[in-house]
Formats: C-alpha cells, structure tokens, sequence
C-alpha cells in the first residue's frame, strides 16, 4: 500500500507524505519482531517481581522481540488474591501464549502459574528458553 502525497482535501503536500512515510518505516521492525511470551515469579514480594519483567520485557525488546507479559499489567484491573480472578487472569495468560514463537522462563523459581504456562508450551511445542534472573541464558529445550 503506497501512502498518498496529497492531503484530506486533496491538494499536493509533500511534507505530510514525508512524515507518513516514516511513520510506516517506523512500524515495519515492529511488525517483523516474533512474539515471545515472558514467564516469571508474580505473586510474593509483587513490586520486585514486577520491576523484574518489566526488566525482562526490556531485555527481550533488546533482542528484536515483542514480549507478551500478562503479569505484567493483569494485575493492574484484575486481582490476584482473588481465586476466580486468579484463574480468569491465568487462562488469558495461556491464551496469549498461544500466539507466542517462544515462552522465555526467568530466574530459578517456578511458580505454579509458570509450570501452568511450561506445561502449556510443551503441550503445544512451542520452544522455551530459560534465562537467569540477571537474563543469562542458562538452557534451551528445542520443542
């Protein structure tokens, strides 16, 4: 789709143009970045756990991917000591798993809602890489 160099009223505006056309280039890594689902520790100490995805979602960035974080903004609407809430907020999180290359899984700890997302990607063959808590990668399962 080739962007106009006319405006809304139909006159010639090469300004307009330039900034559209950049605007498309802009989009275009974006649109090519694998969507890669980010699995870590929420519930217990939660400010740490979540300053720690957030710190992962930037590392996956880094890498040229767009991370998938449900815990990192579920939790904002939704309420995690709540247990239909909880489960209602795990099972969008498998949902959107689905739709992810790879589940990328941080730091030593598993939790029960990332053995859920584990289990779930394996289940599915979607490949999964864990990474230290300081973003190392420390193993690699093929699926």
């Amino acid at each position: 789709m080739s962007i106009s160099r006319k405006n809304a009223e139909g006159y010639f505006d090469p300004t307009a143009h330039k900034a559209m056309t950049a605007v498309a280039k802009a989009e275009k890594p974006a649109r090519n970045r694998p969507l890669i689902y980010i699995a870590s520790p929420f519930r217990g100490d939660t400010e740490q756990n979540t300053q720690n995805v957030i710190r992962y979602c930037r590392f996956a960035v880094e890498q040229g991917f767009l991370p998938i974080a449900p815990h990192c903004y579920l939790p904002r609407f939704m309420d995690d000591d709540i247990p239909a809430e909880r489960e209602l907020a795990l099972s969008f999180g498998i949902r959107l798993l689905c739709g992810c290359r790879e589940l990328w899984v941080f730091g030593d700890i598993i939790s029960e809602g990332m053995k859920g997302e584990i289990n779930e990607a394996k289940r599915r063959g979607i490949k999964i890489r864990r990474f230290s808590a300081d973003c190392k990668e420390v193993a690699h399962d093929g699926t």
